[in-house]
């Protein structure tokens, strides 16, 4: 914040504090990542990325890497981010988050976009592109 947005270290510490509140860490502010779980590195790494003031958030599954009950404490910051407003372009294969917390689902196979629309279009029961109902029946089988 200091060097990228030009803040002062007063300015850029309330910052932090801020978003480290936003995301339930204002209690972690001093700690080091070695302190830290899976999940609230996750979360600090979203904290740092939109104190800078993004106008669209990348996130390329966050969630792969944590332990299954830490994911859900990513997810809900991420939905409140969307709740917010925030744009975010999310690589996940959390299915479920995706159709609740997205706008529009873009499904990338074999090197390209093979199917893109609203979630319930996307993940529905009527899917006309035989390589997304593919997938979908094996994730659904895995899954469910």
């Amino acid at each position: 914040l200091r060097k990228v947005r030009g803040k002062s270290s007063t300015e850029a510490r309330a910052i932090a504090e801020h978003w480290l509140g936003r995301v339930g860490l204002a209690h972690k502010a001093d700690s080091l990542p070695a302190e830290l779980s899976g999940g609230q590195q996750q979360r600090v790494g979203i904290a740092r990325a939109v104190a800078m003031e993004p106008k669209i958030l990348l996130l390329d599954e966050i969630t792969s890497a944590l332990d299954p009950e830490l994911v859900g404490e990513v997810l809900e910051v991420v939905r409140s981010l969307a709740e917010d407003g925030m744009t975010m372009v999310m690589v996940t294969h959390e299915m479920a988050f995706a159709r609740d917390a997205s706008s529009r689902i873009v499904f990338m196979a074999d090197g390209g976009v093979s199917a893109a629309g609203p979630p319930a279009e996307i993940l529905g029961t009527e899917i006309d592109n035989e390589r997304l109902r593919s997938f979908l029946a094996r994730f659904r089988a895995s899954h469910f």
